[in-house]
């Protein structure tokens, strides 16, 4: 029973595919856990790149089954699109599969997503505005749309109207808002149902079922560690748990089917939107990482902030996932610099912070402490072994290995999907 997650163990944007690629043709399915279309990656195939938002990275692959799970909040018109983007270049899609307890944004989440955000003001959290949020917190209200409600008018009816009830008085009277038709939402909802319901399927099963036959699932997270609604720097985080614990309850597949655990962190760090950052770079060094790494979000597009590596962060996602295995990306990124710095742990007022605090009020006060490393110049995406890296390259990895306090498995050399070395199976 094959199970892998794999997770990033920072804020996102690690470079997931590098992982991806090394587990390659021993993966039958691929099933993404959670979130929406608010994450991004991108999938290389040849000379082809294909910027995902919505569907796993097994969507490219023909020998994969390519699942969304339970856990995800699905954008239908947005998951059309891909698909149709897709096809166009030749890709088949008929292999993915749905899950009918997925949960649907409808177009009144978008709206009520964008204008919350703007009426925070500065105390704004830095959403995509694509509606991620609303549709989570109306399932935990338990007045959420699922995809099997798409199937029957009378029933949809009644869950739409009973969703827009409080929405509309506070679109109207708060925000100076038009009420939002509740028929034509429902009209609108049935007719993308239509089209959707092919791909509907009870997931859980097919992937309990795959696990039981001894084929390889691989659950993939959208976003990372720190942006976990129970785990990450709250309120800055996603509305969802991108951490390894939520592979089981966005799959409804159980924890002992969990064979591997694989995070993935840059030997730098970035992060998009809102919210805390200790080694963030607010200088010419920020920006010569932003350059160097090509720091642009794949759904947003915008600049991502850039800082050193922070072995805390690390750590706390080793624990908080149970991680068994580290692939290290973007290592050639550092080329040029003579000296490298790496955060090892935090001071508040001269109290010394070895691990993640509980309190963000703390966080968000706490500076770096750093310890130097020396860098290389010598350019590495030609290294095909951990042997080939300059000695002072291979110092900084083996470092980055003994703060984390998990192994690392593969290390990201270059930007092509050949560029990496692999130092450890991440496939039993």
């Amino acid at each position: 029973m094959p199970g892998i997650v794999l997770v990033g163990a920072q804020w996102g944007d690690e470079g997931k595919g590098k992982a991806t690629d090394l587990i390659g043709t021993k993966v039958d399915y691929v099933a993404r856990f959670n979130g929406g279309n608010n994450a991004g990656h991108t999938v290389v195939v040849g000379d082809e790149s294909y910027a995902l938002h919505l569907l796993p990275s097994g969507i490219i692959n023909p020998n994969v089954t390519p699942v969304i799970g339970n856990g995800v909040v699905v954008d239908p018109q947005v998951l059309f699109e891909e698909i149709d983007g897709l096809q166009a270049r030749g890709v088949d899609c008929s292999r993915l599969l749905v899950s009918e307890a997925a949960h649907i944004i409808a177009p009144y989440h978008r709206t009520i997503d964008k204008v919350t955000e703007r009426f925070l003001g500065k105390h704004k959290i830095g959403t995509t505005g694509r509606g991620i949020g609303p549709a989570y917190a109306d399932k935990i209200n338990r007045v959420g749309i699922r995809v099997h409600d798409l199937f029957n008018a009378n029933h949809l009816h009644d869950k739409v109207e009973a969703s827009l009830h409080q929405k509309n008085q506070m679109l109207v009277k708060l925000y100076n808002r038009r009420a939002v038709d509740v028929d034509a939402v429902t009209d609108e909802l049935l007719a993308l149902g239509e089209r959707l319901k092919p791909y509907v399927a009870n997931t859980s099963l097919v992937l309990n079922t795959a696990l039981n036959e001894g084929k390889t699932v691989l659950f993939e997270g959208g976003q990372a560690t720190m942006l976990d609604v129970d785990h990450g720097t709250y309120p800055f985080v996603t509305s969802s748990n991108p951490t390894a614990g939520g592979a089981c309850t966005g799959t409804g597949v159980g924890p002992t089917k969990i064979t591997r655990v694989i995070g993935v962190s840059k030997a730098y760090v970035t992060r998009v939107g809102e919210g805390p950052f200790p080694t963030e770079l607010f200088d010419e060094q920020g920006e010569w990482l932003r350059q160097q790494g090509h720091e642009y979000g794949v759904t947003t597009g915008r600049p991502r902030r850039c800082g050193w590596f922070d072995a805390v962060i690390n750590r706390y996602a080793t624990q908080i996932n149970g991680l068994t295995d580290i692939v290290l990306t973007k290592l050639d990124v550092l080329t040029g610099l003579k000296e490298i710095p790496v955060c090892v742990a935090y001071d508040l007022d001269g109290i010394r912070y070895d691990d993640m605090p509980t309190d963000q009020a703390v966080f968000a006060a706490v500076k770096p402490v750093y310890e130097m490393m020396p860098g290389w110049s010598e350019d590495i995406s030609s290294c095909h072994s951990f042997d080939e890296l300059p000695p002072t390259c291979q110092a900084y990895v083996k470092r980055l290995e003994e703060l984390s306090g998990c192994r690392i498995s593969a290390i990201g050399t270059g930007p092509q999907r050949d560029h990496i070395i692999s130092v450890h199976s991440l496939v039993d």
